[in-house]
């Protein structure tokens, strides 16, 4: 049988010391592999119905978008979402969803039409406060003009309100 060279062992205790490092470190809530940095006091997130109070106001987006920050949260991180107020609260209103022409032809004809949608977000940390905040965010997506919105409107939803949800998430609890 060979020996296992002097480096070898070197190398294998190294990575065994990395491996424990990491485990220690995920396991404590400490950090984990989406980046997020989330204190390990915190146990509870919560996510209030965001209402649609945008001009032009889409039905079901108030429920997809508030369903899609609190599924993030549930596949991101260790937290229990809870109906009550969490360690971690989102609360806020869909403030804007708007469609317009943003590529016009030579023909004076939009050929690509964009869809905005802007949340305002209330974060409140209540265990630590320093990081609440409150702000717009927005997010589009641009689509062919000659495709109503109607026609590409749900998908159009879903990619939006994704950029949305990695926006929130990663000013709430992404400290880079």
């Amino acid at each position: 049988m060979r020996e296992i060279s002097v480096y070898n062992k070197r190398s294998l205790r190294w990575i065994a010391c990395i491996l424990m490092v990491t485990t220690i470190a995920m396991g404590c809530n400490v950090y984990s592999f989406t980046g997020a940095s989330i204190s390990p006091d915190v146990k509870t997130v919560s996510v209030q119905y965001f209402q649609n109070r945008a001009p032009l106001v889409q039905p079901s987006l108030s429920q997809q978008f508030s369903e899609k920050l609190k599924e993030k949260f549930l596949s991101q991180t260790s937290l229990t979402v809870t109906n009550s107020t969490g360690d971690l609260d989102f609360s806020g209103y869909i403030s804007d969803y708007n469609t317009q022409p943003i590529a016009i032809q030579s023909s004076q004809t939009a050929a690509q039409n964009r869809l905005t949608i802007t949340v305002f977000v209330k974060f409140t940390n209540r265990i630590d406060p320093k990081q609440d905040f409150e702000t717009n965010f927005s997010q589009f997506a641009d689509y062919d003009s000659r495709r109503t919105l109607t026609e590409v409107e749900t998908e159009l939803i879903k990619i939006i309100n994704e950029k949305l949800v990695d926006d929130i998430f990663n000013k709430s609890v992404v400290n880079w």
